[in-house]
Formats: C-alpha cells, sequence, structure tokens
C-alpha cells in the first residue's frame, strides 16, 4: 500500500524560483535536497548552528578529553580524543 502523501508548500524569493526555473522535477529535486540536509544536520544543535546553555555547557566538558582537529585525508574539522 502506497503511503498518503501531504502537500507542503514554502514561499521562495525570486532568485530562488530562478534558480529552480528549468530542473525538470522540481519537487523530486526539493524532496532531496531536503532529505540530505536532515541527513547532515548536527546531532547537537540539528541544524540550528545555536547550542542552548546546558549543550554549550556539556560541549564545553567534552572538549577537556578531545580536541578539534584537521583531518589529514578530507581536510573537514573532526573531534579526536586525546590519548
Amino acid at each position: 500500500m502506497k503511503k498518503k502523501q501531504e502537500i507542503i508548500s514554502f514561499k521562495a524569493d525570486s532568485t530562488l524560483k530562478s534558480a529552480l526555473t528549468g530542473i525538470p522535477n522540481r519537487s523530486e529535486f526539493i524532496r532531496d535536497a531536503i532529505l540530505s540536509a536532515l541527513d547532515n544536520a548536527c546531532p547537537l544543535c540539528h541544524g540550528t548552528g545555536i547550542l542552548s546553555p546546558s549543550q554549550k555547557e556539556h560541549m564545553t566538558k567534552f572538549l577537556t578529553s578531545h580536541t578539534l582537529e584537521k583531518c589529514q585525508d578530507c581536510q573537514e574539522v573532526i573531534f579526536r580524543c586525546r590519548k
């Protein structure tokens, strides 16, 4: 049985509207972009980029035994346990 789909709409400025013009299946493109963004959201802040005071306190404690370093392979910033 196929899941019932719902329509979700959002406002887009003229720049975004123009960027989406010509994409063959905009709905599929937008769904894929949203799912990708959700899959890559920070598990701590859930993609907001802002920690609550309690989260900040926990992160500060976490960083006493971990460091932020650049990965030599991919050049991204990663957590590393201090040994």
